[in-house]
């Protein structure tokens, strides 16, 4: 919605929004636009912003009143993703990005490449690019890159937001349970996945992961559109990996050239193989993708480095499903070597909170050295969950504590991975400055 918000202002649009407890950084992108946010949802902002119409995010549910005061006054409101597909997708080519994990990256990866490539393209992201500094821009080009999520549109439009799309080019990068607030079961999101799909024209191209059974249970349902597969024994696979952690690209077996980048583990190679797939369909050669990502510097969020204090390094990363948790632990782990890994995290999507994949919890940070949860307002026991980690895990209700915890516990050559989607209380600014404050403590 902050992406949205940019785009209608770019478009000459006044926009004003609110929500609660925004956090950077998407708040310091949209107070820079001169975007006015209001925080919380009273009805009392509807006279205060009065406005022609209200696009209306998917977190927004009846109960809330400002959602209250629009249905009861009858005012004009629109899903967000109706209104980018009616006012800013109508004549573009779309490029999509759907699945569980990696959306972000792929299509901020996507953008890049196309930009690289010439096509000067538009672009809506959940996230902040870092090569273009936003997550979201509006151009005269024909070509639009989207993150394109299956979670529902609105209150008032159950469907997945993907639908509302209509893309050419459309990446499935993988599939599994995930959002057990809105689906029953993976079956129901692979329904889903077929509805998008479904509109993908003839002429268009499904670009995807041929290591995931669910995405090819999805495909069985029906396909009427060429399909490039990426990933192990696919048309597009990597190939040496070498010491630097570059990597070879092939294409139908031949060598399209080496990737060369800071970027993490198997899952980056995974979605660079979709985005120079994605970009190849668009007209832009795979050296020049190739290229591209060798300036490629991924998402604010993702495996972000925070800060380096008295030779203790702290990330952040959006990670908040065991499997993102298993592959960004993994990822730093090859990067790091033997050095300790600390993991530090909050159960926090709705997922999470209702305990759908906790049995999964224990394994997906096994490769972590020392584990630290917080666990506030949780409706299930993460000591239960993370019990055969025995004394490697520790839980925490607040954060203060837990920084405090951290504090004495943390020593030179540590690696701290910070993982929530959401803000975490701002954890990463106070574990760095417990860090500084030890720092200065310690004689010279």
């Amino acid at each position: 919605m902050g992406g949205l918000a940019k785009i209608a202002a770019e478009r000459g649009h006044v926009v004003t929004g609110c929500d609660a407890q925004v956090y950077p950084p998407m708040s310091d992108q949209l107070r820079s636009l001169g975007i006015a946010l209001h925080e919380g949802y009273d009805a009392e902002q509807i006279d205060r912003y009065p406005a022609d119409l209200y696009v209306v995010g998917n977190a927004m549910t009846r109960g809330k009143p400002v959602i209250e005061a629009i249905l009861d006054k009858g005012l004009p409101y629109v899903s967000g993703p109706q209104w980018l597909a009616e006012n800013v997708l109508i004549d573009k080519w779309v490029l999509a990005v759907a699945g569980t994990h990696g959306k972000s990256t792929i299509s901020s990866m996507l953008a890049w490449i196309l930009a690289n490539g010439g096509l000067n393209p538009g672009f809506l992201i959940g996230g902040i690019a870092r090569n273009f500094h936003v997550s979201a821009l509006s151009t005269e080009s024909p070509f639009f890159v989207i993150e394109a999520d299956e979670y529902d549109t609105a209150f008032f439009d159950k469907r997945s937001k993907f639908v509302w799309y209509r893309p050419r080019t459309t990446v499935l990068a993988n599939l599994e349970y995930d959002h057990a607030d809105i689906f029953a079961d993976l079956a129901a999101i692979e329904t889903q996945f077929h509805h998008l799909v479904r509109i993908v024209p003839s002429q268009g191209l499904l670009v995807v992961n041929g290591e995931e059974a669910a995405l090819e249970r999805v495909l069985a349902r029906g396909c009427w559109t060429p399909v490039e597969r990426f990933g192990a024994g696919q048309e597009w696979r990597t190939g040496a990996i070498h010491p630097d952690d570059s990597f070879d690209v092939l294409y139908r077996g031949e060598k399209q050239g080496t990737v060369r980048w800071e970027l993490m583990g198997d899952h980056n190679r995974l979605n660079a193989l979709a985005a120079i797939a994605a970009a190849r369909h668009a007209g832009v050669p795979p050296a020049t993708s190739i290229d591209a990502l060798s300036r490629f510097q991924g998402v604010k969020r993702r495996m972000e480095l925070r800060g380096v204090v008295n030779g203790i390094t702290v990330y952040d990363d959006f990670a908040h499903h065991p499997t993102a948790f298993a592959a960004t632990i993994q990822g730093l782990r090859a990067h790091v070597g033997d050095a300790r890994i600390v993991a530090v995290f909050e159960p926090r999507s709705n997922t999470m909170k209702l305990g759908t994949m906790q049995d999964r919890l224990a394994r997906s940070l096994e490769d972590a050295d020392l584990i630290y949860c917080y666990a506030h307002h949780l409706g299930w026991d993460p000591a239960r969950a993370l019990a055969s980690l025995g004394t490697r895990a520790a839980i925490y209700q607040d954060i203060e504590p837990m920084v405090e915890a951290l504090g004495h516990v943390l020593r030179p050559g540590d690696h701290v991975l910070m993982m929530s989607n959401g803000g975490f209380g701002g954890i990463h600014e106070k574990l760095l400055a417990r860090l500084g404050r030890r720092a200065e403590r310690a004689p010279a």
